[in-house]
C-alpha cells in the first residue's frame, strides 16, 4: 500500500465534516446537478478543503472527486489514485437524518487499499487499510476519540441485511430470498459498508446506480475488517473503470458486500 499515512486522512476528513456541519446547521439551498440529482454548498465547499488537503499530502497522486467530475474536470488516473465524495448522502443531509458521511479512498491497481469513512453529525468515524485492520472512533467537538479495532462478525443462523434508506428496489428484496434473513436495517449513505465491518449488519446487497466515489472508501474498510465486496457474478469489486463503450467512467456494476466472506458461496436451500 502507499505510504500515505491513514491517520492523516481522517483529519482531512475530519476538516471536510466541520465545513459540512457549520453549513448543515445555519441552514442551505438545495440545487440540482445534470443528472438531476441534489446538490447543496456543502458537497462544494468539502471537496475544496478535500482537494487542497490532498494536494498538500500527496502531490503526485491525482484525486477523482464527485463535484470535480460532475463539471468535467476529470484527471488522468494511472495504478494509484484517490476517490472522493465529500459529501455522500446529499438526500439524508436534506431530511437531515445524520446518515450523511465524507468519504476518502485510495485505490491501487483498482483496488481500494485505504478508505475513511466519517459520519460528522452521528459523531462517528472509521477508516481502515489493507494489512493495516479497521478501526472507528467517536468525534466529540471536532476530537477524534478512543480508536477501537473492528472486524466482520461470523455469520448467524438468520442474518442482518442492511440495505439504502433512499434508494430500495424490489431486486434486492428478491436477491435476500436466497438466504436466512432475520432483519433488516434501513440505512443511509457509506455507513452500509461500516455498519458490515463492525459486525452489526452481514449483508449489503445494492440493486441501483452507484458511482466509485460511493462505495470506495467504505469498501476500503470493510476489506481491512475481513468482508468482501463482490460483483452479482462474484467477481470483486474494481475501481478505475474507464474508457467502456457501453457505461460511465466509474460507475459501478451491481454489487453486495457480504462481512463474513463464507457467504459469498453459500446459499439458503
Amino acid at each position: 500500500m502507499s505510504d500515505t499515512p491513514l491517520i492523516l486522512l481522517t483529519l482531512i476528513a475530519l476538516k471536510a465534516g466541520a465545513k459540512i456541519m457549520d453549513i448543515y446547521e445555519a441552514g442551505f439551498s438545495v440545487d440540482s446537478k445534470s443528472d438531476a440529482s441534489p446538490v447543496t454548498e456543502a458537497d462544494g465547499a468539502a471537496e475544496e478543503i478535500i482537494l487542497a488537503e490532498l494536494a498538500k499530502l500527496s502531490p503526485d497522486i491525482p484525486v477523482v472527486a464527485e463535484e470535480a467530475v460532475s463539471k468535467g474536470d476529470i484527471p488522468d488516473t494511472d495504478a494509484v489514485f484517490y476517490l472522493v465524495d465529500p459529501l455522500d448522502g446529499t438526500r439524508e443531509f436534506i431530511s437531515r437524518n445524520g446518515e450523511f458521511t465524507v468519504n476518502i479512498a485510495l485505490i491501487e491497481n483498482g483496488v481500494p487499499v485505504a478508505g475513511v469513512v466519517y459520519a460528522p453529525a452521528l459523531g462517528e468515524m472509521f477508516w481502515g487499510g489493507r494489512d493495516k485492520g479497521a478501526f472507528r472512533a467517536p468525534v466529540t467537538n471536532g476530537v477524534i476519540g478512543t480508536q477501537e479495532a473492528i472486524s466482520v462478525r461470523e455469520a448467524p443462523a438468520a442474518l442482518t441485511a442492511i440495505g439504502s434508506r433512499s434508494h430500495g428496489s424490489a431486486e434486492t428484496e428478491d436477491w435476500l430470498k436466497q438466504y436466512t434473513v432475520g432483519d433488516f436495517i434501513a440505512a443511509g449513505s457509506s455507513l452500509k459498508f461500516c455498519r458490515v465491518a463492525e459486525g452489526a449488519a452481514d449483508l449489503y446487497p445494492r440493486h441501483g446506480r452507484t458511482m466509485e466515489w460511493d462505495t470506495a472508501a467504505g469498501d476500503a474498510v470493510l476489506r481491512a475488517a475481513g468482508g468482501l465486496v463482490t460483483t452479482l457474478d462474484g467477481q470483486p469489486l474494481s475501481y478505475g473503470k474507464r474508457g467502456r463503450t457501453d457505461e460511465t467512467d466509474f460507475a459501478n456494476p451491481y454489487f453486495v458486500a457480504y462481512g463474513d466472506r463464507k457467504l459469498s458461496t453459500s446459499r439458503k436451500v
